[in-house]
């Protein structure tokens, strides 16, 4: 069953169960979010969806807003824009201003929505986020001062029963992102799958494979199934110069799980000078060889012995 609503004066028609957001799409309005994930639980933390319903007192979040018939939506009057212009200000004035030297310049949506409302960094002397980086594992870049506390990471993590490493912990201001019972990346449970990398909408979570190879605007990608199991997640192969410098994971979709075995693999397959891979053994990262890291040992030994026995 379809109904039809009106958002900033153009005409839609969609499912009933379609939520302000989906329906705004579908009709080429893109309404600013920051938490909100297709593939994930709608939470409706980060407030940047709101927009005004005409015949409604308060506002409502777009994201977690079922459509109505006849509804009337507008989603950038005057109220909505300064709404949106403070919500960006005190998450910059909480974010470090490095966005000419951090990775993901380009394709940062706090860097896109403050361009889009003229939102600009200021100096204060309130409090910021703790400069607290994570440089613990050669596969994921971990720094809290840039995180935003949208709750993506730990949501698709948690969709991995075996996974679930990480979680909110204190409270207030000091509330953080935290990987088991504080741990770092490399003493934690974390399996360096890239989920959480996928989902940040910042510089909080980073691929560190991918650090310093290519800016978005310096080169091509193309997209490649993986390989390694039957889900076969999908990954973008880096171009820079027509060498193929690195492979990142995208969104674990239709219940893809995402590995780090796969991702290596992916690697091997397509990059032309892949990094060293790295295993974790006993809570610590140590560089290993490619056999070892794709469990190819005995495979190998048994082409090798076949080989001596022909």
């Amino acid at each position: 069953m379809y109904v039809t609503l009106t958002i900033d004066g153009q005409k839609a028609n969609v499912p009933k169960d379609y939520t302000i957001l989906q329906a705004a799409k579908e009709i080429g309005i893109e309404v600013p979010a920051l938490c909100y994930d297709p593939n994930l639980e709608i939470v409706a933390a980060c407030r940047l969806c709101l927009v005004e319903i005409e015949g409604k007192n308060k506002l409502e979040t777009s994201c977690s807003t079922k459509v109505r018939e006849g509804m009337v939506v507008h989603t950038e009057s005057e109220k909505i824009i300064s709404i949106r212009k403070e919500i960006l200000q005190l998450l910059l004035d909480s974010h470090p201003n490095d966005c000419l030297t951090c990775q993901k310049a380009g394709e940062c949506l706090l860097q896109k929505y403050a361009y889009r409302y003229d939102v600009k960094f200021r100096e204060h002397d309130g409090a910021m986020r703790p400069n607290l980086v994570d440089t613990s594992s050669p596969y994921i870049l971990k720094d809290d001062s840039k995180c935003i506390l949208c709750g993506k990471c730990v949501r698709t993590c948690s969709l991995i029963d075996d996974r679930k490493v990480l979680a909110f912990s204190n409270r207030g201001y000091d509330t953080k992102i935290s990987l088991d019972a504080d741990q770092t990346l490399e003493t934690s449970s974390c399996v360096s799958c890239n989920r959480c990398v996928v989902v940040c909408p910042v510089g909080a979570l980073v691929d560190k494979r991918t650090m310093g190879k290519m800016r978005p605007w310096e080169g091509e990608s193309h997209v490649v199934k993986c390989k390694a199991c039957q889900y076969g997640c999908n990954f973008e192969v880096l171009t820079k110069n027509k060498e193929k410098v690195a492979v990142r994971a995208m969104e674990p979709d239709q219940g893809r799980p995402l590995c780090l075995k796969g991702r290596l693999t992916t690697e091997l397959i397509n990059i032309d000078m892949p990094d060293k891979p790295y295993r974790k053994i006993g809570g610590r990262f140590e560089e290993t060889t490619w056999e070892k890291a794709l469990g190819l040992n005995e495979i190998l030994e048994k082409i090798r012995t076949i080989k001596d026995n022909d």
